[in-house]
């Protein structure tokens, strides 16, 4: 099929309008066709060409790549948050069982202004520092019974359940202590009083050590000053040693007639010492006689609960 040169022409033209760009094509004619050709062809009278616009469409991308840098990688930014204020904690109150200075100071003075010495030395106590026991203490066990007691009884040192408590022979030591005092001398507890060398445990139960003790002894000696008794009685060996200044064991120190700023003192076993050794008792039982002989009371009087 023959193409006319001006269908060819009106076809390009809008194919160049399309794309957007301006050529122009012309388009010679010949006088003579070429050997083998088509004939000239000339225009069409009264077809005008189409106008020419120029192009608004964008120009088409070149195919050669074009080198381009990456572009960089946007920055997040996060809020910066201001750090928490830290809570200031609430100053911690002196335990219950050891009193501020002013405050045991003012207790001293208000026992002191009653007249009662033993209330007076208590306060005194209640927030010692006079040797290293008080560092690891939980209360300080200054003694408890009757301040007119006719028997006074002195211990060793505190143990966990004294140091807990801040009562004198409270574990299963006191509890044979109780009976002791109540089968063998017909007393209640009360009747009596009963304290120790030392007002503070010593770490793991430990003997209180030398510089313990004389912080310690001269507030013993007060108690025993305060109460007058008629008879002391010393619990075991470490009681009877620092309390009279002896060396010899318990076993030696038993029987003997010893005293105290006038007071006679009566050697006897521990109560915990009777717990490990339960065949100690019967000497015990003896040594609790001489105690009712020197009250001028039976030497077995009639049980307290009985």
């Amino acid at each position: 099929m023959a193409v006319r040169p001006e269908h060819l022409v009106l076809h390009l033209e809008r194919l160049l309008q399309a794309y957007g760009r301006e050529q122009t094509l012309a388009v010679r004619p010949t006088a003579a066709a070429a050997p083998g050709g088509m004939p000239p062809v000339a225009p069409r009278p009264g077809i005008p060409a189409p106008p020419r616009t120029p192009s608004t469409a964008p120009a088409p991308a070149s195919t050669a790549p074009a080198s381009r840098s990456p572009a960089p990688a946007p920055t997040i930014r996060r809020p910066v948050r201001a750090p928490a204020a830290r809570p200031t904690p609430a100053p911690t109150a002196p335990p219950a069982s050891i009193p501020a200075p002013a405050a045991a100071a003012a207790a001293a003075a208000a026992a002191a202004a009653s007249g009662d010495p033993l209330a007076a030395l208590k306060s005194e106590l209640v927030d010692c520092t006079r040797c290293k026991l008080c560092e690891r203490r939980t209360n300080v066990v200054f003694g408890e019974g009757n301040p007119t007691a006719e028997v006074m009884f002195v211990g060793e040192a505190p143990g966990a359940n004294e140091d807990r408590t801040g009562r004198p022979f409270v574990g299963a030591a006191g509890q044979l202590l109780d009976r002791i005092i109540g089968n063998a001398m017909g007393l209640e507890r009360a009747d009596v009083y009963i304290a120790n060398v030392n007002k503070c445990r010593p770490p793991n139960n430990r003997e209180p050590q030398p510089d313990e003790v004389a912080a310690c002894l001269p507030f013993l000696r007060q108690q025993i000053a305060a109460i007058r008794p008629r008879v002391v009685v010393c619990l075991g060996r470490v009681a009877a040693q620092n309390l009279l200044g002896r060396k010899e064991s318990a076993s030696r120190l038993r029987g003997l007639e010893l005293e105290h700023d006038g007071i006679p003192v009566v050697v006897t076993w521990h109560p915990a010492y009777l717990l490990r050794e339960p065949s100690r008792k019967r000497e015990t039982w003896e040594d609790i006689k001489r105690v009712n002989r020197l009250l001028g009371r039976p030497e077995v009087p009639k049980p307290a609960d009985g």
